[in-house]
């Protein structure tokens, strides 16, 4: 099981990326740079690849509709250039908010986009003429539709590797089923070990069932704060203001993807209060609706033995990186965190 770490969307980067070497010996296998309406993720993973030996760098994610496919290939390969083979593209949809109100461009079949989309890769980082006649994008762009001189072309560099791992955060059964087919990785948000198998299993299967032997197991990615001790408890609370965020406002009533998931959970009840209280500006309200049971069973914070069943919870249900956010006084103790989850999770 790998370890993985996410850096913050704003704030104290330099400072954090000083710090990566420590983690890096600590243990780290991999670290996520997300992309929201933030500062771009690209400059930043360029940067930690110069700052790193080791360490995997990953998009936390690329939204699918903010980059052409082949400007997304092009980013990766280059990624995957400049540290020396060790990036990991994670793409995905994200929402209609941050699509259309910080894009400017519709919110249309997030799923068919990105099937193309990982096709188009694939075939730019084999270095074969792009020609591509799909539903949604098609490479060269019809005469019809531009000025008719738009020819195949194929990428000029030579890439480390041909076949760049892709991870795809989704959460709809039918998304799960297409990262489950195509992906080399999957990142689910809110990863909740007891309900997994009810809530994806199907669609994960349906989707292994048509997957290509090559692409290898299918690397599942969970997210989780980390503390460990008898006094941590107290932690799961800073937890509460992000979930309530995701469960009640990411989206408008019936369009909120992070709501379904609570709802499908089985917290029907406490989704439609958090999203209510949130949409009408009442955020702390909302906050203090999360059910605890969602906050402790999502994250690894508690005693030693706690984090160490709820690790083997999460490996029994197929979990094998573990992206987490370690949550101590100091960087000194958020390194031992990290050498303590390294340890826990080769011992389960």
């Amino acid at each position: 099981m790998r370890i993985g770490m996410s850096l913050n969307y704003a704030g104290g980067f330099r400072e954090t990326v000083d710090e990566l070497a420590d983690y890096e010996k600590a243990g780290l296998d991999i670290v996520f740079v997300p992309e929201a309406y933030s500062f771009d993720a690209v400059s930043q993973l360029g940067f930690i690849a110069a700052r790193t030996e080791r360490l995997q760098i990953a998009s936390g994610i690329l939204q699918i509709y903010s980059r052409t496919p082949t400007l997304t290939a092009m980013t990766a390969a280059g990624l995957d250039y400049v540290s020396d083979g060790r990036f990991v593209l994670g793409i995905g949809a994200s929402g209609p908010q941050v699509i259309e109100g910080w894009h400017g461009v519709p919110y249309h079949a997030p799923i068919g986009r990105t099937r193309e989309i990982i096709e188009i890769c694939r075939t730019v980082w084999r270095r074969e003429r792009l020609s591509y006649d799909g539903k949604h994008y098609k490479l060269p762009l019809p005469a019809e539709q531009g000025t008719g001189l738009g020819k195949p072309l194929k990428l000029i560099n030579h890439p480390v590797r041909e076949r760049i791992p892709i991870i795809i955060a989704s959460l709809g059964p039918k998304n799960v089923e297409m990262t489950a087919e195509l992906a080399e990785g999957w990142e689910p948000i809110f990863y909740l070990p007891e309900k997994a198998g009810d809530v994806w299993g199907e669609p994960l299967a349906k989707g292994k069932a048509k997957r290509d032997p090559s692409l290898g197991e299918l690397d599942v990615v969970a997210q989780a704060s980390l503390a460990i001790g008898d006094d941590v408890e107290g932690y799961l609370e800073f937890g509460r203001p992000m979930a309530a965020l995701y469960i009640g406002g990411m989206g408008a009533k019936g369009k909120n993807f992070y709501n379904d998931l609570a709802r499908r959970y089985g917290y029907e009840k406490e989704a439609e209060e958090i999203q209510d209280l949130y949409l009408d500006g009442k955020k702390q309200e909302a906050a203090a609706k999360v059910p605890y049971e969602l906050l402790q069973k999502t994250s690894l914070i508690g005693s030693e033995g706690f984090v160490r069943d709820r690790i083997a919870a999460l490996k029994e249900t197929g979990v094998t990186t573990l992206n987490v956010t370690p949550i101590a006084a100091d960087h000194a103790a958020r390194v031992k965190l990290i050498e303590k989850a390294r340890d826990l999770a080769a011992s389960v």
